[in-house]
């Protein structure tokens, strides 16, 4: 007699469950291996520090903090990247995550760069050069300049951007798109909403939360609207090659 184990990802996706894996598994060597500091190597820095390498538009996203940083990402993917790989298969879900996570760290920078030239109108050409030679190391030392200015535009261009939420944002635009009319309840609101209406409320509290913390925020709010332009964009280009073939997924 044979007994079946429980597998919990037996049900997944492909793509979705390997995302979740490899999440996952990079999350917990960050934690073993903290002398190597993977998040500052794999993270995403501003294209103007030293510390910067292309390749990080690609790691970041599957590098996290906290370990609550990566449940909510991995839930997500869990809840909703399954049901849009299910429909769009996974060659076309991955090149989607890919692209909205590339995407989100590409208006994450550009963000960066006219936060930085704003606060550089006020600097001297000495004061900036400092910051961007030298202000690299005083952060790794847990240390800031005490002048605000200074102190912000260090933070600004040598700070790391890690975690999957510009895909995750990605994600729950498609899924809005793709059922829009589904019903989900949120905490902490007793009734539920139906995902389109969940979609342009999330879009709307990043926007108004990125232009509140426009000088400095240490969440990426921009970058998550990035995930969801990229995302959009993506899809209605679908949509009409979809329906020029003769395919109605939407």
């Amino acid at each position: 007699m044979t007994q079946n184990s429980f597998n919990p990802l037996s049900n997944i996706p492909t793509v979705t469950k390997n995302l979740i894996i490899i999440n996952v598994l990079l999350w917990i060597a960050s934690f073993v291996m903290q002398k190597l500091d993977m998040n500052g190597l794999f993270g995403l820095h501003y294209p103007a520090s030293a510390e910067f390498s292309m390749y990080q538009l690609v790691t970041y996203m599957f590098m996290h903090g906290p370990i609550y940083h990566l449940f909510f990402n991995m839930y997500a993917v869990y809840m909703f990247g399954r049901v849009i790989e299910n429909v769009w298969g996974p060659k076309r879900f991955l090149a989607y995550y890919m692209t909205t996570g590339i995407g989100a760290g590409l208006i994450n920078i550009l963000v960066i760069y006219v936060r930085a030239k704003m606060f550089e109108a006020s600097m001297t050409p000495d004061a900036i050069e400092m910051v961007y030679t030298e202000g690299g190391a005083i952060l790794r030392e847990g240390k800031n300049y005490m002048d605000s200015t200074l102190g912000g535009l260090n933070m600004m261009i040598h700070s790391t951007t890690i975690g999957a939420s510009g895909a995750v944002f990605g994600i729950l635009l498609a899924f809005g798109v793709l059922f829009p009319n589904v019903k989900m309840y949120i905490i902490p609101f007793p009734f539920p909403i139906k995902s389109k209406y969940l979609v342009i409320g999330y879009g709307l509290i990043e926007l108004f939360a990125g232009i509140a913390n426009f000088s400095f925020d240490n969440v990426a709010h921009f970058a998550h609207l990035g995930g969801m332009l990229f995302g959009i964009i993506m899809v209605l280009y679908w949509v009409k090659k979809d329906r020029a073939n003769g395919k109605y997924f939407y």
